[in-house]
């Protein structure tokens, strides 16, 4: 198993792979899936290994159709074009892109699904690690130390549910009477029992950054958090809260764990869990802990000869040219995107499509162009640049083993530049923050900051990281298909799009959901 950075030898046997694959671990050890009255937790080691189940929830991040699908697909840097007859999905990515989500389509219901599901698996762990600590069937101090992570784990999760649908039930307990069925409470609400959380459990997790608590909730990952709940505050709850987010910022920083990596995608090859940039990622692995399937996802059909894929890909995701051109040629985050003629992994043998269209004006060898024909129902097969922001390893299964990143570094001070730049508009703090990031990618360093510049390079940065959606709509650009550029394929959208639609399916199970306003 590839993930040394996890110390499985020591302290991490079953998390993250418990529900995929037991084989990979010590035969002679226990394996907490659930737990029972004769299953004692006295030692670290056994925490751990119940806590797998919270842990692997998160495998539903890299793979296609839920919340991370959405995200990127309705922000300016994703689309999944309607490819004759590939695609259509009953027009679900279509609605994503243009902001005309339905509360029927099933994307929505599946990222309702992945986000609540993981806060049911994190009340289940912290239901029964209190009732055995109160029992006094399980170590009370590691009890709390655990119950704490879960916490933030669930704050996590909270804010990801605070960030899209907004206005959602909150649920704490587990052990809930039969028929329970919760009200919607306010995004208002929701933000405050976020912040509540964070403020309480964050303090309680281990400061170590090493073997032992990667992929895990850490104090920084909590900070991280803290930092995007603060860096939002203004959208979710109409009050903005700089200071905060700089101030959490500032503890990553400080902290001295982590740094900014001399190769912008040192983050992102195959074995990226040694980077130092790394805050929380999906630990991922092609045999023990499947799907990340991000080659699948965008590259074409005929991409299998270039990676020598062991799966033909889908032909689906790709970005768009207006953000694809807004990299200079010689940024080192032009290579986020796969594009120009392809060829097999020989290098010179062309990729050719037989099925290319007669009107594809490219012909018949593989091409990825940064214009894109249409955005349905005929966009052309080998149209648009695509996202090439993971290593994709020759020879590399459906499922890549490249950890995926949730929380990075430079996001951190990204994050914090912006904060102060609003406490000062002059902040010299914030313009070298900033040009730490654009001399990684061998770009000029600004003179200044003006909110234009300040989402350029976001966007550039952070692309494919799940963050696009929510700095359009900070910086009051959602709904607009580029900068303020209204076109056919995202036409223009109310406010109240910012929020994604509360399930039909949901509703239909529990009649207390309210409706989003605009649905």
């Amino acid at each position: 198993m590839k993930k040394l950075a996890l110390s499985v030898k020591l302290l991490l046997p079953a998390l993250f792979v418990l529900t995929f694959n037991n084989s990979c671990t010590n035969l002679d050890e226990k394996l907490y899936d659930t737990l029972t009255e004769d299953t004692f937790l006295q030692t670290e080691e056994e925490f751990i290994s119940a806590l797998g189940a919270a842990y692997t929830s998160l495998y539903a991040l890299g793979n296609h159709g839920a919340y991370w699908s959405v995200q990127e697909v309705s922000s300016d840097e994703v689309m999944i074009p309607q490819r004759g007859g590939d695609w259509g999905d009953g027009g679900q990515w279509i609605n994503a892109h243009r902001h005309e989500f339905k509360a029927a389509d099933p994307n929505i219901n599946n990222s309702w699904n992945f986000l609540f599901g993981g806060v049911n698996t994190c009340n289940r762990l912290i239901f029964q690690f209190q009732t055995l600590k109160d029992a006094g069937k399980a170590d009370a101090v590691l009890a709390d130390k655990f119950i704490a992570e879960l916490r933030v784990l669930r704050g996590l999760y909270y804010y990801w549910l605070l960030d899209t649908f907004g206005n959602v039930p909150l649920v704490t307990d587990f052990d809930v009477p039969d028929g329970f069925l919760p009200a919607t409470k306010t995004r208002q609400e929701v933000y405050d029992f976020v912040e509540s959380e964070l403020n309480a459990a964050v303090p309680l997790l281990d400061k170590a950054v090493n073997g032992t608590t990667y992929g895990r909730m850490s104090y920084y990952v909590g900070k991280a958090i803290q930092a995007k709940l603060y860096l939002n505050a203004e959208v979710y709850t109409g009050t903005a809260q700089w200071q905060k987010c700089a101030d959490a910022c500032n503890e990553i920083i400080n902290s001295g764990s982590y740094q900014v990596e001399a190769d912008y995608y040192a983050s992102f090859i195959t074995n990226n869990q040694t980077s130092k940039e790394i805050i929380l990622a999906v630990p991922y692995d092609q045999v023990f802990a499947q799907g990340f399937n991000l080659a699948q996802m965008t590259l074409h059909y005929g991409s299998q000869a270039t990676f020598d894929l062991q799966e033909q890909p889908w032909n689906g995701y790709c970005s768009l040219q207006e953000f694809y051109e807004m990299h200079d040629a010689n940024d080192d985050r032009i290579n986020n995107f796969v594009e120009g003629p392809q060829f097999a992994s020989d290098g010179v043998t062309p990729v050719i499509d037989a099925s290319v269209e007669p009107n594809d004006p490219d012909g018949p060898q593989l091409n990825f162009t940064p214009q894109i024909n249409e955005h349905f129902p005929n966009a052309l097969r080998q149209a648009g640049v695509r996202i090439g922001k993971y290593e994709f390893k020759k020879g590399a299964t459906a499922n890549l083993s490249n950890d995926f990143v949730i929380f990075r570094y430079s996001d951190v001070l990204m994050s914090r530049a912006e904060a102060l730049w609003h406490l000062d508009n002059a902040s010299q703090e914030a313009l070298d923050l900033v040009n730490v990031v654009r001399v990684r990618a061998r770009q000029p360093q600004f003179g200044a900051l003006t909110p234009d510049l300040l989402i350029q390079e976001r966007g550039r940065e952070m692309f494919y990281e799940g963050v696009r959606r929510q700095d359009l709509i900070r910086f009051g650009k959602y709904g607009q298909q580029f900068y303020g550029n209204a076109t056919g394929w995202m036409p223009g959208s109310a406010d109240t799009k910012q929020l994604w639609p509360i399930p039909t399916a949901q509703i239909n199970i529990n009649p207390n959901l309210v409706q989003n306003p605009g649905y």
